[in-house]
């Protein structure tokens, strides 16, 4: 299904936190062997990047990122932060944890341009606009992004191919009840 809107040598950018969200709307999860198979099959793929907050504590976290990168993928993380917000009356401590790679993902995409004739994305996230419009204007990258319809922004529907990532069901969701 996405070869047709694919030129050449593609990579592949997974921003981790959109996806998850992503996921949560579509009510089906995505079983990442059958999306790199499927990746695989369809395109010329160079690389497939995975970008992700990494709680260190988890070791249920760790055995995916590991199952990730046996699968295939190139997977980036830092460490998952405390962001602490003020002291209430009960003197609680509120905050909330953050870990953003879009820098991270950015650097690579623009260290790896000479490998690749076609970016595909999966985010939503408006802050690659100007990124994925550097990519097109001076680099002359095709560029896709594949999300969900309540997850992917204005500004990158206007810049690149969309590709609702909900057409893919049959080919990459996890098994609900294995048997």
């Amino acid at each position: 299904m996405i070869a047709k809107f694919i030129k050449g040598k593609t990579s592949v950018f997974i921003d981790a936190s959109n996806v998850y969200y992503s996921q949560k709307r579509l009510g089906w999860r995505i079983d990442f062997a059958k999306l790199y198979q499927y990746l695989k099959k369809e395109i010329d793929l160079v690389k497939a990047f995975y970008y992700t907050a990494r709680d260190t504590n988890s070791v249920k976290q760790s055995a995916f990122i590991s199952f990730l990168e046996k699968t295939g993928f190139i997977v980036r993380s830092k460490k998952v932060k405390f962001i602490k917000n003020k002291r209430t009356q009960e003197n609680i401590c509120n905050g909330f944890h953050k870990g953003n790679l879009d820098v991270e993902l950015t650097m690579d995409m623009l260290e790896t341009k000479g490998e690749y004739e076609t970016i595909l994305l999966m985010s939503g996230d408006s802050d690659f606009e100007p990124l994925i419009r550097l990519m097109k204007r001076k680099y002359n990258k095709k560029c896709l992004v594949m999300a969900t319809k309540h997850n992917v922004s204005i500004e990158l529907i206007r810049c690149a191919k969309y590709i609702n990532l909900n057409k893919l069901k049959a080919q990459i969701a996890a098994n609900i009840n294995p048997r």
